[in-house]
């Protein structure tokens, strides 16, 4: 068990952390081992700016991985102190202890120091299909006006469109850690996003990756990925949600029609001073 400190002694401007990373380079090591820092904590300092700071005034060699440091772009996910986090908005001084242990997130291997290999959670994620399926698909790559969609049809799945594919669902999922095949809870939630969507009618294109072995049913509802989200997207209520719309196709045969297109307001053109969309540049 971690020693804790109150938050009073580590809010302290000048106050000193202890800081241990797991490092490991493929290259050179066998197995990943730990290596201990010191610093002087600041206040408004993130774990992230803690690393950062390690690297520039005390080890070079250190490796992470970071983007945006505005908790959008989930490349700084770690596991501090035994819990899955964005690093980039998690503060030393929340943690509430002058000892912080930093590995990389659990569940995926380690491509060097804390950065993990996630092509896993890429790959799973594209299986699904993350896109809107029709079977007017001309319409979707020429598209020619807007679907109709409610303010009411825009908050079933609005919830589940704020993923930021940071893998910390994955790193807290039991059945994660013991089924390297299972879909996993970020790819299954993105399939309800789009299966949820009225727009969107490909759930059977989806089958093939969800109503699998090591898919939609694999999942055991351990909650684990819904409180580790830095989000708040809850991936754990999602795949109940898409549970209940694979049964409706599969058992009762339920189809859903997606959304129409609207009608486009009479008289109504091209603004001469609004330049027209670019064409595509870019190979389907």
């Amino acid at each position: 068990m971690l020693a804790t400190e109150s938050k009073d002694n580590i809010s302290q401007k000048g106050q000193e952390v202890q800081i241990k990373i797991l490092r490991f380079d493929p290259d050179k090591d066998k197995t990943p081992y730990f290596q201990s820092y010191r610093l002087k904590h600041e206040r408004g300092m993130t774990v992230l700016d803690a690393l950062m700071l390690i690297k520039e005034t005390q080890d070079p060699t250190l490796s992470y991985r970071k983007s945006c440091r505005m908790g959008i772009c989930g490349s700084c996910a770690m596991q501090v102190n035994g819990k899955p986090v964005l690093t980039c908005q998690t503060q030393i001084k929340e943690l509430n202890s002058d000892r912080i242990v930093v590995r990389p997130l659990p569940n995926y291997p380690i491509l060097r120091d804390v950065v993990p290999d996630l092509r896993n959670l890429f790959n799973q994620h594209q299986n699904i299909k993350p896109h809107i399926i029709r079977t007017d698909m001309e319409e979707v790559n020429n598209p020619s006006g807007e679907f109709v969609q409610t303010p009411e049809e825009l908050e079933k799945y609005l919830q589940f469109s704020y993923c930021v594919k940071c893998g910390a669902c994955l790193a807290a999922c039991p059945t994660c850690a013991t089924d390297e095949s299972f879909t996993g809870p970020q790819a299954l939630m993105t399939a309800y996003r789009y299966v949820s969507d009225s727009r969107d009618a490909g759930l059977e294109n989806r089958l093939e990756a969800l109503d699998i072995r090591d898919g939609v049913w694999r999942c055991h509802f351990a909650g684990a990925c819904s409180e580790a989200c830095p989000k708040g997207v809850d991936p754990a209520l999602g795949i109940q949600l898409l549970k209940k719309e694979v049964f409706k196709l599969r058992v009762l045969g339920l189809k859903k029609e997606p959304a129409p297109l609207a009608l486009k307001p009479a008289n109504v053109g091209h603004r001469k001073d609004i330049p027209k969309a670019p064409e595509r540049n870019v190979e389907k």
